[in-house]
């Protein structure tokens, strides 16, 4: 028999900046009635965050608050038997995300993160996808601007075409605002771990079933200029297309074949070659520790910009889609990636696999299948636009 859930959702992290953010989303816009409680290791930090929400809703004033550390298993075993749905913004995720992520496999909770670490979500999957089908937990990483925009900006892209055709998708990324302490201290540990991720890489596609004849692929593509938008185009090697790529394998929706290509995009060729030199940088400064240690401290983790600076930053995504003759070009756009909009995304992510009726699923699972067309709608509601470009 199941056991009795006393929560819906339980937020982990709310001590920290984007955390916050989440914090104070949940107060403005979770319905009423919904059973959620803050946790975090500190309970004095906490306090503080429950008295602050108390001035957006005083009913929150009772909010329940649950100590539990990162690395205590046992705790967090506690905590994930009690909720249904588990959001948590404590990174980088390498470091202290692995124990809830066991935890909320083994309890049969589902489970929402920022993580852009692919490294780390190719050992949760190693480590825990058969475990999680089992429970039905269902495990979903990347539900910020990491990678919500181009999984679920895809998905509503390809369901606009035929499911019978090869689909060739690139999507190009523009944005204004500061990038998230967090998302960068992430990008750091990753670009100084090659050889880790790789092998967690080869784990992970030894670990995967194969089945079917449909096809779905992450493809670097070339930088240059795209003569559709008119934008200079310098490819990225983030976590977001692989996550793309296994949304394609999952939905029929994507094709026989599917293809995705990711980048960022620039106006100019000087402002492409100034982010290829600077992202060239960051990356050399990544191998070595003392270099490593010292860029870390550029963008600190648990800090970000205020809110009219965030009030003034936006992000685009346009999405291509190619199959056969027909070329739809579609378009996600935002206000503050890094922060406002990342807390929005996970805020709604966690919602609605709390509230809403979702895909039959389980396992680690990307966002768009499993919660698709219920996100979609949410993202939509929150003001989050997917439009069709003419």
């Amino acid at each position: 028999m199941p056991t009795p859930r006393d929560l819906d959702l339980v937020l982990v992290g709310a001590t920290g900046f984007t955390g916050g953010l989440t914090a104070d989303y949940l107060a403005r816009h979770a319905p009423s009635g919904l059973r959620w409680a803050l946790a975090g290791r500190n309970a004095e930090k906490l306090a503080a965050v429950r008295d602050r929400l108390a001035g957006i809703d005083a009913g929150l004033a009772k909010l329940e608050l649950i100590e539990a550390d990162a690395g205590d298993r046992s705790a967090l075993d506690a905590l994930a038997a009690r909720t249904r749905v588990v959001a948590t913004t404590v990174g980088p995720y390498l470091e202290h995300g692995a124990e809830l992520v066991a935890a909320c496999a083994a309890a049969g909770t589902d489970y929402v993160d920022l993580t852009g670490e692919s490294e780390f979500v190719d050992r949760m999957y190693v480590e825990h996808h058969e475990t999680a089908r089992r429970s039905g937990a269902r495990l979903v990483h990347s539900c910020g601007f990491d990678s919500i925009p181009y999984d679920l900006g895809v998905y509503y892209t390809v369901t606009q075409l035929p499911d019978d055709q090869p689909i060739s998708v690139r999507g190009v990324v523009r944005a204004g605002g500061r990038p998230s302490g967090g998302t960068f201290q992430s990008a750091l540990t990753q670009l100084g771990r090659a050889r880790q991720m790789r092998a967690a890489s080869t784990a992970r596609r030894q670990a995967e079933e194969r089945t079917g004849s449909r096809s779905s692929r992450a493809v670097r593509g070339r930088p240059g200029r795209d003569s559709l938008l008119g934008y200079w185009l310098l490819p990225l090697p983030t976590i977001d297309p692989l996550v793309v790529a296994r949304s394609g394998r999952a939905l029929p929706a994507y094709g026989p074949r599917f293809r995705y290509s990711h980048f960022a995009g620039t106006k100019t060729l000087r402002h492409a070659a100034a982010g290829a030199a600077v992202a060239t940088g960051i990356g050399v400064m990544a191998q070595l520790p003392p270099l490593r240690k010292r860029a870390a401290r550029l963008i600190p983790a648990g800090e970000g910009p205020d809110d009219a600076v965030r009030e003034k930053s936006w992000f685009t995504v346009d999405i291509v889609a190619e199959c056969g003759e027909r070329v739809l070009h579609t378009r996600v756009s935002g206000g503050d990636p890094g922060y406002t909009e990342t807390a929005t995304m996970l805020a709604e992510s966690a919602l609605c696999l709390a509230l809403d009726d979702n895909p039959d699923t389980s396992g680690q699972v990307t966002p768009a299948v499993a919660m698709g067309d219920r996100l979609l709608a949410r993202l939509q509601e929150a003001g989050i636009r997917f439009d069709n470009v003419e």
